[in-house]
């Protein structure tokens, strides 16, 4: 029995997605989408473009039953470019939409307010790890220094001999 190794596409692409007519429209443009919506989505591609990334975008006409071939999609979409970010939209707008700002409903609205929190700077995570790393490390070292400090003090010589009186008195 031999077993040949082979990519495995997504699992989940609705029949009525023509993924060749996708991913055809995207080689062309950056954008498949219906008519309506293609000179927006093709601006918020520009743009990205323009601001160095790689951005790709499919609207789809209809809602599929759940989110799951919306990233599917994007990973069929994805696996022929290098280093692209893809967006796939629908229009419906549920009420778990509100979490999430890619999905407005509108799907130039959309596409501009994934664009723009891509390029919103992220929290210093680094920075603030570093100055956490060293706050603990500063008070495990004191911590440390306090505890030796306290420890000499108990086993001085001062303490640890008594006096000639008090050894006399005690006789």
């Amino acid at each position: 029995m031999t077993f040949f190794l082979h990519p495995v596409l997504p699992l989940y692409i609705p029949q009525d997605v023509d993924m060749t007519a996708v991913k055809a429209q995207v080689a062309t443009s950056g954008v498949s989408a219906p008519p309506d919506a293609m000179p927006g989505l093709l601006g918020i591609v520009n743009q990205a473009h323009a601001e160095g990334l790689n951005l790709k975008i499919v609207l789809l006409d209809h809602n599929p039953p759940n989110d799951t071939p919306l990233r599917d999609i994007s990973t069929v979409v994805g696996a022929d470019y290098h280093d692209v970010t893809v967006l796939t939209l629908i229009p419906r707008v549920t009420l778990e939409a509100g979490e999430d700002i890619a999905k407005t409903g509108n799907p130039t609205v959309s596409a501009q307010h994934f664009l723009n929190e891509l390029n919103t700077p992220e929290f210093p995570w680094t920075g603030l790890t570093i100055v956490l790393l060293i706050g603990v490390l500063a008070a495990a070292v004191g911590t440390r220094f306090l505890q030796l400090r306290s420890k000499r003090s108990a086993t001085s010589p001062h303490t640890a001999e008594a006096s000639p009186e008090e050894s006399d008195q005690g006789a």
